[in-house]
């Protein structure tokens, strides 16, 4: 029941939806999201920002215009009062307001971002009327009515903290800041869970800590090591695991593995975070990979050396629509409140540069972390120079060391012109765990590439595909959805051809690579059993698979070595073939056809005599980034801070949030319906009706990422206008009529666009 004389944060009905329950009294709520933020940001030696921006977050919510509409019976959204948007009584600019009453100039506003964006994101200083300078300019009456009422004195005075390094440098106070809003959010969300959904805090794993999983995993990997042959690779496997975990004990910072195909990397920088984590007691291990196709694969590694409760994998596929956000879908919001975390490269640094609360909420869990980036090549040029800052910054100030791992390691450092002027700050100082890569480079080497003999002359679909009719093994990598589709249609319907894109599902896309690491396995039993697989780059970042011979349609050269890792990768043949051809069609626009046309150049300057060289590697990214911007977007002066007599803070938040946005089709996550020729019927209807029911229900979330495509924002809409797509608990899903048991979504040729995805 509400009592007249409660201020109330938030409030829900019983069960059985017929009566209201005791509310979640406000000044409770206040304290508690205090003490939480406080906590979270003592992490970063910024205690009482956190403990501040928490204290007065809601202060609006004493408005009696809030504390009327949360009581009304024919209110909208009861139990989503508390979260801002239409029809709904605002009460977050109260609390920025006084913040800069409280601590004027720069300090109040660090304050007031914080508070006026806790519901809706991270706002601009200056633009339109969500803009916090707008909506400070027009507060007036939200809190001149929250603050007639008698609030407790101990609620609205906190003692003004200290600025700290990152937030005395213009270039770096906005970071800090996302941190101090991550901490402000997931405190917020903490309690309000602890009263919406008490039952789920009684239910919360105890996950192991990263000091437990370190001898589980040094033991496995002793195991591994004792029983695998003794053959060169191994050797040199068991080589570059020994250096990463001689280096784990030097200071935190920035490293480099560089390290060939097959040579062991995802299990050797494993190693490395364990070791690391445990001689400088970081907080928890993040893995970044390029794509969400191979997420599963790493994370079913992870699980088998550390068991299932170690690892969670998350990815932006499913995220929440803000437009869309409920008092339900806030609490599903990922808080990567887990020792290890398998993730995309989208979704680890569009999260440092978000400016939205879902997105954000689970930052002040980098501090302290150490973080792998595998595939460290694949970081777009465009978004170099925001990147590899706050990299530098999250080193430099946030005690978090980063390992980049890959076979062709990008220029990230720093670039200057003729005449010394720096064009690109790039990373500082970064130590190369590997001693001697070329040689190893050499050592490793186990195939032979190649190359066109006229790079000008193209291979039609069809002549490619009769040369793979007479090759008894083979894979072939191509740069688009639409070019996989193609080609798989003119080979043979015989059951030994495969296809895989990310137009199919993770369950679907693991059903397939099972059915093909198997008819590996039979082949070199013994078994004359033909097997020719079709696939776009999905298959390069990582997957574990091992062909005599791999085609791959022309592409940037660290393209064309990822494919080389699927040819011979054990070794077990005295040289694997790697065919490099011009496909009719050049690859999309933008990047990866730059990347394509660099190779070209090279290839006929004669730059190209061994494509995996580091000589031919350094070539071609010094040609590929000559040919670009590496901040684009102009994201880096968008996150500078502002100091005028005018504007004492000006940052705008959300407009390089909105900028920064790795891949230019913004993809749009669906949920599609089991292949039941493929794999067995899950429940994906029974997991849909249960969100429709309860919205925050975070395993079913995980689950349904097994099930989930990301397709191009323009062909999403086009399948929803025509009817192939429909929204059910606030998810897009396909219809069955719309998802093929071999190539995943599928739509007529006329809506698919030239320029289609490439993977």
């Amino acid at each position: 029941m509400l009592h007249e004389c409660d201020y109330v944060a938030h409030v829900k009905m019983d069960e059985h939806g017929e009566g209201w329950l005791e509310p979640h009294v406000l000044e409770a709520h206040l304290h508690k999201v205090a003490k939480l933020s406080g906590a979270k940001a003592d992490e970063f030696q910024s205690a009482g920002w956190g403990t501040a921006a928490g204290l007065w977050h809601d202060l609006g919510k004493f408005r009696p215009a809030f504390q009327q509409y949360i009581r009304d019976a024919s209110g909208y959204e009861r139990e989503n009062a508390h979260v801002e948007g239409p029809k709904r009584v605002t009460h977050s600019t109260a609390g920025a307001v006084h913040a800069i009453n409280q601590w004027p100039s720069v300090p109040g506003h660090i304050i007031a971002y914080l508070i006026a964006g806790h519901h809706a994101g991270l706002p601009d200083w200056l633009g339109n009327q969500g803009s916090l300078q707008f909506r400070l300019q027009n507060a007036g009456d939200e809190y001149s009515e929250a603050m007639s009422v008698e609030i407790p004195e101990h609620l609205l005075i906190a003692d003004q903290p200290a600025i700290p390094a990152p937030a005395r440098d213009p270039d770096s106070i906005s970071l800090w800041m996302r941190l101090l809003f991550s901490c402000l959010v997931d405190a917020d969300f903490l309690d309000t869970e602890s009263y919406m959904a008490p039952e789920r805090v009684g239910q919360r794993k105890q996950l192991p800590t990263l000091s437990e999983l370190h001898p589980v995993f040094f033991k496995k990997m002793k195991d591994l090591q004792t029983n695998a042959d003794d053959t060169p690779l191994n050797r040199t496997r068991k080589t570059i695991f020994d250096a990463c975990h001689h280096s784990a004990a030097e200071v935190s910072g920035l490293f480099s593995l560089t390290v060939p195909t097959g040579g062991g990397k995802t299990l050797a920088s494993l190693g490395f975070a364990l070791e690391h984590a445990r001689l400088h007691g970081k907080s928890r291990i993040i893995y970044a990979i390029p794509f969400t196709s191979i997420i599963e694969q790493n994370a079913s590694v992870f699980r088998h050396f550390l068991g299932e409760t170690a690892v969670l994998e998350h990815h932006s596929s499913l995220d929440v629509d803000p437009a869309a956000e409920s008092a339900g879908s806030r609490l599903a919001a990922e808080n990567w409140d887990a020792p290890l975390i398998v993730t995309t490269n989208v979704q680890l640094f569009e999260s440092l540069f978000a400016s939205r609360t879902s997105r954000c909420r689970k930052l002040h869990n980098i501090v302290n972390s150490v973080i792998v980036l595998d595939e460290a090549q694949q970081i777009p040029r465009d978004f170099h120079e925001p990147i590899t800052r706050v990299m530098q910054q999250m080193a430099d100030y946030f005690g978090v060391t980063w390992l980049l791992c890959t076979a062709t390691q990008p220029d990230l450092g720093k670039q200057a012109d003729p005449f010394g002027r720096v064009l690109h700050t790039g990373l500082g100082k970064v130590r190369e765990i590997i001693p001697e890569p070329a040689q190893l480079a050499s050592e490793l080497k186990r195939v032979e590439i190649e190359m066109p003999s006229d790079p000008d002359e193209t291979t039609s679909w069809e002549s490619l595909a009769n040369q793979l009719s007479g090759e008894p093994c083979a894979l072939v990598v191509v740069n688009k959805r639409q070019d996989a589709r193609t080609l798989f249609g003119l080979l043979p319907d015989d059951g030994d051809t495969y296809h895989l894109s990310a137009n199919m599902c993770a369950e679907h896309r693991s059903g397939v690579l099972k059915e093909i690491r198997n008819k590996l396995s039979e082949r070199q039993a013994g078994s004359t059993c033909p097997l020719r697989v079709v696939s776009t780059q999905l298959i390069e970042a990582g997957v574990d698979v091992d062909f005599p011979v791999v085609y791959r349609a022309m592409a940037g050269l660290d393209s064309i070595a990822q494919a080389a890792g699927r040819c011979n990768r054990e070794g077990r043949l005295s040289c694997g073939r790697v065919v490099v051809f011009q496909p009719e069609q050049l690859p999309p626009p933008g990047f990866l056809r730059q990347a394509a046309q660099v190779t070209t150049k090279l290839l006929r300057s004669g730059q190209l005599g061994d494509p995996l060289s580091p000589q031919a590697i350094q070539a071609f990214f010094s040609d590929l980034n000559a040919q670009g911007d590496r901040d684009k977007h102009g994201i880096c002066q968008l996150l500078k801070a502002d100091n005028t007599p005018d504007t004492p803070l000006g940052i705008q938040f959300r407009e390089a949030a909105d900028k920064f946005r790795l891949i230019n089709d913004v993809g749009v996550g669906v949920i599609v319906p089991f292949c039941p020729d493929r794999y067995e019927e899950t429940p994906i209807d029974q997991w849909l009706t249960m969100l429709e029911q309860d919205g925050s229900l975070k395993w079913v979330h995980r689950k349904l990422q097994r099930y989930s495509v990301t397709l191009p924002e323009s062909l999403a809409k086009q399948l929803y206008g025509m009817g192939a797509i429909y929204e059910r608990a606030g998810k897009f899903v396909v219809e069955s009529s719309h998802y093929h048991s071999v190539w995943g979504v599928q739509a007529p040729d006329s809506l698919i666009p030239a320029e289609s995805t490439v993977i």
